[in-house]
């Protein structure tokens, strides 16, 4: 008998400034859109509706402090009550996003059942600034860094007697902002304890081995473990509904790959996907291969692994 799968949605955009020309990032769409093509009606699930966000207020930057701080820490407390609410009789949680700062709602919420909680930060950026490194003053930009302690703002503190997660305890996974977005803090991420394999290292050592080295890090240390999962880790050939895609991402499959020896765990808490904006994806594409990826990966959750051939015919398949 598999776990059970918990659905809770954070349909915010409260982390992640607007566009340059003052639009706003609808990624407040995405747990509708994702729901929408499939994901609420996989077997063993139960859906925890929506946590909605206060409204976005600092349009312009307060100096040397986050965008929206008071609102980004209101939101992930509530977000931590539903998500421990949703994490009860050992259900595996997946937060649908939002932008990447609901990583903070998603651990203080784990952290009410489980005293240590452990990483898997997979994404195609180090979100390892400060308030005073970040060049947008986004959350988004620093939510890795802020799970850690890191950064004078109460968004580091959300516990109150330490950080969410220990930098020991952190595995980045398939990062490729070193070419030219020197603003994500990827050097104070590389002289630190966590475990970088970027890109180039999962495509060198292949996405299994990714995996086995993430599970080593983490199992004699943690309680269990949460995993965050940007879309903006994949090629955008394949996923482009995203806000800030970088060239030659990792394939569905390699993800995946993964992914899926993550989730059965059983120390695996939980699973967020951020950054995937339905205003950018009129065809619903995107959605549709996200929420063919997610459900692939997670039926595998206590039961079978997809069948032979699910890959391939995600890849091909358009609406």
């Amino acid at each position: 008998m598999g776990r059970p799968i918990a659905i809770v949605g954070a349909p915010s955009s409260i982390g992640i400034r607007p566009y340059d020309d003052g639009t706003a990032r609808r990624l407040d769409l995405a747990p509708g859109a994702l729901r929408q093509h499939g994901i609420a009606r996989m077997t063993a699930v139960r859906d925890h509706g929506d946590v909605v966000p206060p409204p976005y207020r600092d349009f312009v930057r307060p100096p040397g402090r986050p965008r929206n701080e008071d609102g980004v820490a209101a939101y992930s407390r509530d977000l931590a009550a539903r998500v421990a609410d949703a994490a009860r009789d050992d259900a595996f949680v997946l937060l649908l996003g939002g932008d990447c700062s609901i990583v903070l709602g998603g651990l203080l919420g784990v952290r009410r059942h489980r005293p240590r909680v452990g990483l898997v930060y997979v994404d195609a950026h180090a979100d390892f600034a400060t308030p005073e490194s970040s060049r947008t003053g986004s959350a988004a930009s620093m939510c890795l860094a802020l799970a850690v302690g890191r950064g004078d703002t109460s968004l580091a503190h959300l516990t109150g007697n330490g950080p969410l997660v220990q930098e020991k305890d952190v595995v980045v996974i398939g990062r490729r902002d070193d070419r030219d977005a020197p603003w994500y803090g990827q050097d104070v991420l590389r002289a630190s304890p966590v475990l970088d394999l970027t890109h180039a290292a999962v495509r060198d050592a292949g996405p299994a081995a990714a995996a086995r080295a993430s599970l080593d890090r983490l199992e004699a240390n943690v309680d269990g473990f949460w995993i965050h999962v940007d879309a903006d880790v994949f090629d955008p050939t394949l996923i482009p509904a995203v806000d800030s895609p970088e060239p030659d991402g990792l394939t569905l499959e390699e993800v995946a790959d993964i992914l899926t020896p993550l989730v059965n765990h059983p120390r695996a808490l939980g699973m967020e996907l951020t950054i995937y904006d339905p205003a950018l994806d009129p065809d619903r594409s995107s959605a549709t291969r996200l929420a063919g990826l997610l459900g692939g990966v997670l039926r595998g959750v206590g039961r079978a692994v997809p069948p032979a051939g699910f890959w391939e015919t995600l890849t091909r398949s358009r609406l």
